[in-house]
């Protein structure tokens, strides 16, 4: 009796399923692929947070300012302070300053319109990425520039020459333009500490101090001249002022 009871209820509970229709338009907004556009975004914004870190360094002023931290710490003679942690994290917050106002104007002109559905997503990428290349433009080397020009020229001699450079050159060359600025500044950095080091240097060795590491008496002296200059406040200026 249970065995019939079972087999009945099965059975209408398969004449009920059968006469349900599954929709699978209605799961899926109709109209101007609505659905698939944000899973599209979903995946864009995605690969652009995985990406961020190279894109902070390739396209910002972040390369200039951690080159330079780096080399006032060579010159100091202090490897591992101010430890990686506050250099970079000076660095990210110097780098927010200067890209700030560039920023919001890519999320104003691109990114906004984008997510409102009033623009295209090729007309949202341009206008995103307008504003970092006129950054990048005015602090690249024209030499550089021609550099990157030149190879894609090679690459497709066929194609019509643009007035503006493109992005796959854009990149690398103020990337380049960017490590020969912080090279300069170290450069520069350098040199006061070097002259002290080699004041020392000629002291102790005048003295007879023979087994007495120079670099350990100049130390000192190196720290007190950069803390008598205000050092950070005079290098922080003038990184500023060489982007800005």
């Amino acid at each position: 009796m249970r065995a019939f009871l079972t087999i009945a209820i099965l059975a209408m509970t398969t004449q009920i399923a059968a006469g349900q229709e599954f929709q699978l338009g209605e799961l899926v907004p109709q109209g101007e692929g609505t659905f698939s556009a944000r899973i599209i975004q979903g995946l864009v914004v995605l690969t652009v947070l995985s990406l961020a870190p190279g894109l902070l360094i390739t396209t910002t002023c972040f390369t200039r300012f951690i080159i330079s931290f780096s080399f006032l710490r060579s010159g100091l003679g202090l490897q591992s302070t101010p430890s990686n942690l506050i250099v970079i994290s000076l660095s990210l917050f110097m780098t927010y300053f200067v890209m700030a106002p560039i920023f919001e104007q890519s999320w104003k002109d691109g990114v906004k319109p984008l997510l409102e559905n009033s623009i295209s997503q090729e007309e949202a990428f341009e206008k995103t990425v307008e504003p970092l290349k006129k950054f990048m433009l005015q602090h690249i080397r024209e030499k550089d520039i021609d550099l990157f020009e030149q190879f894609v020229v090679l690459d497709n001699p066929d194609a019509p020459v643009s007035e503006e450079p493109e992005l796959r050159t854009i990149v690398p060359a103020f990337l380049l333009s960017e490590l020969r600025r912080g090279f300069e500044i170290g450069f520069l950095i350098l040199l006061p500490f070097l002259v002290i080091d080699l004041v020392v240097s000629t002291v102790t060795m005048s003295m007879g101090m023979m087994m007495l590491p120079p670099t350990v008496v100049s130390l000192p002296f190196k720290v007190l001249f950069f803390i008598l200059i205000d050092g950070w406040n005079l290098l922080v200026g003038e990184l500023l002022k060489s982007v800005v």
